[in-house]
């Protein structure tokens, strides 16, 4: 084996997760010539072998060295003018067996090493031509020709991340990932949540929902709250307060309209069952407009009792719709009729109430079109087809005009109907179990960190613990993982990380990554663009990988800052007008 062309040293040292390599003096350059194809020798990251009869252990490059860890005046003097690798070991393949992570047998001294060549990375990781539920992500970064093969049912069902500093090319990196899944997996589909927008031009083929869009607008109705969240949302009341006279009652008005609309409904739901939190359409208008008429209502009676529509002393009827509360005869300050009101419970729900349902912002959760009602036919099996259903396996829920504000229940109400819709079908025949979906999470820190969120990280969260039982996985993108959620990152099993150059961000993958392979981890402030380190259950090893570059491209990357500088400009004051319309509105207009 000595004489074999891909030898280059000995092992002279063994530790229970690394040894030490001695290139032999007689290979005179680190770029070694085997069958036509230059090896590099001592790159951090490359793969050498050590083979000891038909065990082949393999191991990854951490460091090169002229001098060895052993520096005693003898050793230098013997070993005078030698160079030196130390390599983490990885894993192991005996005979013709499959490559095995993990060592079983370690190499002892004087052990061969040899360089690892195409045949043996095929070994390690696997023919793309040969897979099966793989997808070929990207090429290793030490050879151009080697795919680097991801389990599809790992990084879904065991979930992913993909990290990197802003300018890393993780827009590029989601892309990739999710053109190979669609390509190679004729029945797949995925949710995008996109914050900012920028992916439709990168799928020209996928399904956008957009709030105002005229083709496809987003909907998400207000009455998918659970009760709790309804009342924080719309009065500012919290599960706390449920001592509180005005909070039961509420709960109490908002189950019996809910009741009320059971008949309209496209399936039979027995009333009995339905509860302040089931998701039922009803018309949140003509509450307010009921209780604004309790409390601002003139009688011709002062027993509260007594003070009933029929003792009303109405002028003119509003209108719930438009807004418009009912007016009536004021009140005597005389002690006679009209008198005033009495039932004063809603008085600190009522202002905060019609100054939500006022804000024009959320016209798309007041008002979502045909799903405001039954009256038109549509249901939530109509909005869910709509938006996991039909040809085309990715949509794109683009949250751009979502104020900022309510991000956090909005990702969260998206969340939690989807997984619902998932936990609920489990055996149904195109969903559940027997249809996979995967939602994926961009500017995740955005609405899903450790203490400024609630509904979403909560929501999210549930599917990390439990979804891949019932056939949902999720996929968080960030730029600052340590600002995500612990429970989250916990439950991660696949990191794609790009550069970061953040301590605390490359810790969170350091964390994740075997004791032994912190060498790779270490490479992530150096990555170049569009390179990123794969760590988890999808993949054999850690692994360094070059992404291909995606055309068509998303709408996040930066001005081109020379030509537009350069560029001849006319003075036209109705941009900045329209800039104005736009800051006010809170919403972007698309030509």
């Amino acid at each position: 084996m000595r004489n074999d062309i891909t030898y280059i040293g000995r092992v002279i040292r063994v530790d229970s997760n690394s040894i030490e390599i001695e290139i032999d003096k007689e290979i005179p350059s680190t770029s070694y010539v085997v069958n036509g194809k230059v090896y590099k020798i001592g790159q951090i990251g490359t793969f050498v072998k050590i083979v000891a009869g038909n065990i082949t252990t393999f191991g990854l490059v951490d460091s090169v060295s002229n001098t060895s860890s052993n520096v005693s005046d003898t050793f230098l003097s013997i070993h005078a003018g030698s160079r030196f690798l130390t390599v983490s070991l990885v894993g192991e393949k005996i005979g013709n067996k499959k490559f095995e992570k993990g060592i079983g047998l370690y190499p002892t001294i004087n052990d061969e090493v040899h360089i690892v060549t195409m045949e043996d990375l095929l070994d390690i990781y696997g023919n793309s031509q040969n897979a099966t539920g793989l997808i070929a992500i990207g090429k290793h970064s030490s050879s151009e020709n080697l795919d680097v093969l991801l389990d599809v049912h790992k990084m879904v069902l065991r979930h992913s991340a993909i990290l990197g500093s802003t300018g890393s090319g993780k827009s590029n990196s989601v892309i990739a990932i999710i053109k190979k899944i669609t390509n190679q997996m004729k029945n797949s589909r995925m949710i995008l949540i996109d914050p900012h927008g920028e992916y439709a031009s990168a799928f020209p083929n996928a399904k956008v929902f957009r709030i105002g869009d005229a083709k496809r607008p987003l909907y998400v109705p207000f009455w998918l709250m659970t009760f709790d969240e309804l009342a924080y949302f719309l009065v500012g009341a919290r599960p706390i307060d449920d001592q509180r006279p005005e909070y039961r009652e509420f709960r109490e008005l908002i189950a019996k309209n809910k009741k009320a609309n059971c008949d309209l409904l496209s399936g039979k739901v027995n009333p009995n069952f339905i509860t302040a939190d089931s998701p039922i359409p009803f018309n949140i208008r003509k509450i307010w407009y009921d209780i604004n008429r309790r409390l601002n209502a003139t009688y011709n009676t002062a027993t509260l009792a007594e003070q009933t529509i029929e003792n009303e002393c109405l002028e003119a009827e509003g209108d719930s719709e438009k807004l418009i509360p009912a007016r009536f005869k004021a009140y005597s300050m005389n002690n006679q009729a009209p008198f005033k009101s009495k039932d004063s419970v809603f008085y600190s729900y009522e202002k905060k109430l019609i100054t939500r349902l006022k804000d024009s912002r959320y016209d798309f959760m007041f008002y979502p079109g045909e799903y405001r009602d039954q009256s038109s036919g549509k249901d939530l099996h109509n909005l869910l087809s709509d938006w996991i259903s039909g040809e085309e396996r990715l949509t794109i829920l683009d949250l751009s005009n979502v104020p900022f504000e309510i991000m956090d229940i909005t990702v969260g109400l998206i969340t939690r109907f989807i997984y619902d819709s998932m936990f609920w079908g489990r055996f149904e025949s195109n969903t559940g179990r027997n249809r996979p979906l995967l939602i994926a999470y961009e500017e995740a820190h955005a609405y899903l960190g450790k203490n400024n969120t609630f509904y979403a990280r909560e929501a999210v969260e549930r599917i990390f613990k439990e979804g891949r039982k019932f056939g949902i996985g999720a996929m968080v993108i960030s730029q600052r993982p340590a600002e995500l959620s612990e429970s989250i990152l916990a439950q991660v099993g696949t990191f794609i990380a790009l550069r970061l150059t953040n301590s605390s961000d490359q810790s969170i993958v350091k964390s994740m990554a075997p004791e032994n392979m912190n060498s790779i981890i270490n490479l992530l402030p150096s990555l170049r663009v569009g390179e990123a380190v794969v760590v988890g259950e999808a993949i054999n090893i850690p692994s360094r990988v070059k992404l291909p570059l995606q055309s068509p491209r998303p709408d996040s990357s930066d001005p081109d800052i020379v030509s537009t500088w350069n560029k001849d400009y006319q003075f036209e004051e109705d941009c900045y007008a329209n800039v104005v319309t736009n800051i006010r509105e809170q919403r972007i207009k698309r030509s």
